[in-house]
């Protein structure tokens, strides 16, 4: 997972990811509609929905866009049926990946993700076929700022953070599910930026593959990921700096 977020960070500093901006604000609002279907509009009682409206304000999407879907959500205005799925499937090699899926239509949902792990050397698997070689945990990171890095993890363990990974480039920190809202409250309160926070599928080891198969892994993750109704990948699979700036330069 470490190795995935912080592929994600360099793709982001590229440019090359959120380069579909439309497509964006779709992802964000259904799971702004999600959170308040499930949670209800008052983002100070719902932690999910305060999760996701910090994201969309973070894309810079419009005001009324967010309330739009926070009323799609509790029903005061109309709109497309919704609900969450998750999938199970194997990259090239037997990587495991988890694919959460917000959806409309369900049977199109199945068949795009089942189509992509096909044409990139996997396959879709059963329910529960790999989600035992995750954890469920909370999942924050932080772009440090002059020479901070060490400073933000010993904030966050200082908060209980379970776990902190740290690079000059991004401090990232995993907690109890039940822990992240606590943390990221303290990290906020102490003029913290962060960069992400989010309840993740956090892998209890991590595969190493040789170049060529672990670039096949991410290319299938980037597909994945480009599906409107696809909201997050998540994968055992490691990836060192070197490939993911080499994989970046390579898909620009």
């Amino acid at each position: 997972m470490s190795g995935h977020s912080h592929w994600a960070t360099i793709k982001r500093s590229k440019g090359a990811a959120d380069a579909k901006r439309g497509q964006v604000f779709t992802k964000l609002a259904r799971e702004i509609q999600i959170a308040a279907r499930d949670g209800g509009a008052d983002a100070t009682s719902n932690f999910r929905l305060r999760l996701a409206v910090d994201k969309a304000r973070q894309s810079s999407m419009p005001k009324d866009n967010i309330e739009r879907a926070i009323q799609r959500g509790t029903g005061q205005l109309k709109g497309e049926t919704i609900e969450e799925i998750t999938y199970e499937g194997y990259g090239p090699q037997g990587t495991a990946m988890i694919v959460e899926v917000v959806t409309d239509n369900r049977n199109r949902a199945v068949s795009e993700v089942r189509r992509l792990f096909s044409r990139h050397g996997g396959s879709l698997g059963e329910s529960g076929s790999v989600q035992w070689l995750f954890d469920r945990k909370g999942y924050i990171s932080v772009i440090p700022e002059n020479g901070s890095a060490d400073d933000l993890a010993l904030a966050a363990i200082d908060a209980g953070a379970d776990d902190v990974k740290v690079d000059p480039e991004l401090v990232e920190i995993y907690t109890r599910a039940e822990d992240l809202q606590k943390i990221r409250d303290v990290l906020e309160g102490n003029s913290v930026e962060l960069d992400d926070a989010l309840l993740s599928w956090v892998p209890k080891t991590l595969i190493q593959l040789d170049e060529k198969t672990t670039m096949q892994n991410m290319r299938l993750i980037d597909a994945l990921e480009e599906l409107d109704d696809v909201q997050h990948v998540y994968s055992n699979l490691e990836i060192t700096d070197e490939v993911g700036e080499k994989y970046a330069e390579l898909e620009e």
